[in-house]
């Protein structure tokens, strides 16, 4: 068997639409929509919305840390804007996810990330696409737990939970071979970004789902410049499976 998974999409339906060559089925760990892209500030559809330069100003005081500031400057736009923002967001994400979905091969396994909005996914499913949230499904004779979705920061992305929601998630999961998330287990070497210079928020409850059931594999996304992109806690694997947006490479996993 061979699984190709992604995660931190961003928009990348190009390489999403050759990512399962070779492969007899895609794992996708969520985050599709491409809202700000921090390193091109042409992309991505606060720009599409507002200019380049207003991106780049924006990616400035988040970079920075000036969260009320850059509430502020994104307050100033959308007061300029015609139409309601909610509106505005959620039809520039149908367009993306309506381009991102009939790219998908299929079969395929998909949670969300942090960045998506999970009630418009079923308008673009399609057969073969297998959606799980707190869920399991065994995969050529192993377990695959998923539990999609972020924890709550002070990025204020749309789908943000809880650590009791969160955790209720992983628990619903219970024992598996491969658990398969959006964020991390919370392990400060896998949670801060060398490039953005932060920590992002990591999971407690898959830490100890870890620390008690111990799977064989964690397979997560959600920080795209890891200081590491591995770690073994106890007998089990931890592995970042890269930012595809910027790699357009899936991480391989065979058995």
């Amino acid at each position: 068997m061979r699984l190709h998974v992604v995660s931190d999409i961003h928009g990348a339906s190009d390489a999403l639409a050759r990512a399962g060559e070779g492969a007899d089925a895609l794992v996708c760990l969520g985050d599709l929509v491409l809202f700000l892209d921090y390193d091109d500030h042409s992309q991505g559809i606060f720009s599409d919305l507002f200019g380049a330069a207003a991106a780049a100003e924006y990616v400035r005081l988040r970079t920075a840390r000036r969260w009320d500031d850059a509430r502020a400057h994104a307050r100033t736009l959308w007061d300029g804007l015609d139409g309601e923002p909610r509106e505005v967001i959620e039809g520039a994400v149908r367009r993306q996810y309506a381009e991102l979905f009939a790219a998908m091969p299929t079969p395929a396994y998909l949670t969300y990330g942090n960045v998506d909005l999970p009630r418009l996914w079923p308008e673009f499913l399609r057969d073969g696409m297998h959606l799980l949230d707190g869920q399991v499904t065994e995969i050529a004779g192993r377990r695959f737990g998923f539990v999609g979705g972020g924890l709550r920061s002070v990025m204020r992305t749309p789908y943000e939970l809880s650590e009791e929601e969160y955790a209720a998630k992983v628990e619903a999961v219970g024992s598996v071979d491969v658990l398969c998330c959006h964020v991390p287990p919370a392990l400060p070497e896998l949670t801060y970004d060398v490039v953005a210079r932060r920590f992002e928020r990591g999971s407690d409850a898959v830490l100890r789902a870890i620390r008690e059931t111990g799977p064989a594999l964690v397979l997560f996304g959600h920080v795209h410049q890891p200081l590491v992109p591995r770690t073994r806690v106890g007998r089990t694997e931890c592995v970042n499976v890269g930012h595809f947006r910027r790699t357009g490479r899936p991480f391989v996993l065979e058995w």
